[in-house]
């Protein structure tokens, strides 16, 4: 049976509709908590490259990649930090770095997402710790999503690093003889929220 024109005209608006639609469409993800870790690497003392890292995040990622753009805002509990001594944990959490009881939260949020066709690259935005906010841009080393049968939805993963000053942020204590640069390195995995 053949389309009268006006019917051909109504297809196409539609079809034209859910085109656009689907090709604007932002996914809305949260950061799974049991599979995401940021970690800080620093030189002691001029002896041996040294880690620690913080065992509790969370945030959210929103993120459109036909259009490849999104958000991405990632929380540090800064008393999660970890370094597998506990009086340097109490030593971090002080307010001689940290200052964990006054700022409880290191904060990453995203200003804008870099793609190189369409691999995700660098992630420009601010990172606040303590009480300072400042530019960082976040070297994506991977990035991928796919379907995962074991939460049955979609899922995004990356990880990525990021140098800084401690001094920039007020916790330079024992410069030089810990370095004031610091490597920050970011395992995350977010799973994608349901949508109706």
């Amino acid at each position: 049976m053949a389309l009268s024109d006006n019917q051909w005209l109504k297809h196409l608006l539609l079809f034209s509709s859910l085109v656009s639609t689907c090709a604007g469409a932002t996914d809305h993800y949260v950061i799974d908590a049991q599979h995401t870790f940021s970690s800080f690497e620093y030189l002691h003392w001029g002896l041996s490259m040294q880690r620690g890292r913080f065992d509790k995040n969370s945030g959210t990622i929103d993120l459109d990649l036909d259009g490849k753009s999104g958000n991405v805002l990632l929380e540090i509990d800064a008393t999660s930090v970890s370094t597998g001594s506990e009086v340097f944990n109490q030593a971090m959490r002080s307010s001689s770095f940290f200052d964990a009881e006054q700022f409880p939260k290191i904060v990453f949020t995203s200003s804008r997402l870099v793609f190189e066709k369409d691999q995700l690259s660098q992630i420009e935005g601010h990172l606040q710790i303590r009480d300072v906010t400042r530019p960082v841009v976040l070297e994506v080393t991977r990035f991928d999503c796919r379907f995962m049968l074991l939460y049955m939805k979609k899922a995004c993963g990356a990880n990525g690093y990021t140098k800084i000053l401690r001094s920039d942020f007020n916790i330079g204590r024992y410069i030089p003889f810990v370095s004031d640069e610091v490597t920050l390195y970011f395992s995350v995995e977010a799973i994608k929220e349901k949508t109706d």
